[in-house]
């Protein structure tokens, strides 16, 4: 009878504990970086229920809300497009300590929002491009720490939509049971980003990754941007990724804050994180829905964010808050799913020195469904709001009909590329 194997070999052993030590540490890296991005949606998204305590306390208008808002695009989109060039000439590590300390000092500067609002101007500002900056960055950065697997694209995924959740939802709370509800959530953020930015002084750069591949001939870049799908399927249906987001968190809330006056902070963040997080788990069905040569992947999207449309209309009609918590299901679905299979659609129609171009212009026009409050408001002078989520949802409807036409008309059944890997297709690009 053989004695049964009860040790090992000490060399075999201590190959193991050299082993776990080394990955110990990279899985700490890994994390506070991510921690990074978790503080980038956070600062982002804090302002949502916050201006709900400035109209009911500074009574600030509709109308001086959504241009805070908005301001905050025009630093986040140049960021979003620069981050990884700009972390590629001075160093990952660099870039994102930095933005942690723009978005710090972003907070910092909202607290003073009911004595200053050019203050607040200036925060959205500098927050949206250190949002921009450590999305972009940081999100290559946990690339190069998860060498040879999609780990760190997925951590990145993750950790940049739990921040951008679960930042409105902590601000909510802390205002609505906190004494000092405009101070106390932004010295909470920037309280957590600064030790983000102290612990990771000392992670290691990573710079040793495969660059970006080279770029393609104009006639490639412009074969793509001009490809029937990419124009008639992909583009028309991109805004309606933000445009859904900001429907439900920005326009929807304020219009039963009489129904939830004693924690209207709290649903306005908890309308806010419902949305994120649908849209973040609704994600892997699109790509399950997708299919080359078909565009159903994205038409069920425009679909879904016409449904989250007509219900935020009913919702707004019927003063139910209820029925804005079930419109920011649809609409958040609705975000996921036209982000996902947009991104799946760009990587059939590019080839890997066209994807950035290609990228660059689907995240533009993307973002340009952030300005959807603020055309609402304008036109709000002249029709109610109901009737101008109904039009909303009918440009929609028309959108998707033309999608479905042009689909059938431009059946991509030979991809210029095969399925892209999950590291090209991000938003750094």
């Amino acid at each position: 009878m053989t004695e049964p194997a009860t040790s090992r070999d000490p060399q075999d052993l201590a190959q193991v504990v050299r082993l776990g030590a080394a990955q110990r540490p990279a899985g700490l890296h890994r994390a506070l970086v991510a921690e990074a991005l978790v503080a980038a949606g956070w600062g982002a998204n804090q302002f949502t229920p916050l201006s709900v305590v400035y109209r009911l306390e500074a009574g600030w208008s509709t109308m001086a809300v959504v241009l805070v808002f908005t301001t905050y695009l025009a630093g986040l989109v140049p960021a979003l497009l620069l981050g990884c060039r700009t972390a590629d000439r001075f160093g990952h590590r660099r870039v994102v300590r930095l933005a942690l300390a723009v978005t710090t000092a972003g907070s910092l500067l909202l607290a003073l929002a009911e004595a200053s609002l050019v203050a607040v101007f200036v925060s959205r500002l500098a927050t949206g491009v250190a949002a921009g900056l450590i999305v972009s960055a940081g999100a290559a950065w946990l690339r190069a720490l998860s060498p040879g697997d999609d780990r760190g694209t997925r951590f990145a995924v993750y950790a940049t939509g739990a921040g951008f959740a679960c930042g409105p939802l902590v601000a909510g709370t802390l205002a609505a049971w906190l004494p000092a509800p405009s101070v106390v959530p932004c010295l909470v953020h920037g309280g957590f980003a600064l030790l983000v930015l102290a612990l990771t002084a000392r992670i290691p750069e990573m710079c040793s990754i495969p660059g970006p591949p080279p770029a393609a001939p104009p006639g490639d870049r412009w074969s793509a941007i001009t490809h029937p799908r990419f124009v008639g399927i992909v583009l028309p249906a991109s805004p309606a990724i933000f445009a859904a987001v900001t429907v439900s968190y920005v326009v929807l809330p304020p219009f039963v804050l009489d129904r939830v006056r004693d924690h209207a902070p709290l649903f306005s963040g908890l309308v806010a994180a419902l949305t994120l997080l649908v849209g973040l788990a609704v994600q892997p069905l699109a790509a399950r829905i997708d299919r080359p040569g078909s565009a159903r992947a994205t038409l069920v999207a425009m679909g879904t964010v016409v449904v989250g449309l007509l219900l935020g209309a009913l919702a707004i009609e019927e003063v139910s808050p209820l029925l804005v918590l079930g419109a920011a299901v649809f609409l958040g679905a609705g975000y996921g799913l036209t982000l996902e299979s947009g991104l799946a659609e760009i990587g059939r129609l590019a080839s890997p020195g066209a994807l950035p171009t290609v990228s660059a212009l689907f995240q533009g026009v993307a973002h340009s469904g952030f300005l959807a409050p603020l055309l609402l408001a304008v036109m709000a002078r002249s029709a109610s709001y109901p009737e101008l989520l109904g039009g909303l949802a009918l440009i929609g409807f028309i959108l998707l009909i033309g999608a479905a036409v042009r689909a059938a008309r431009h059946a991509h059944q030979d991809p210029f590329r095969p399925d892209p890997t999950p590291q090209e297709l991000t938003w750094d690009e």
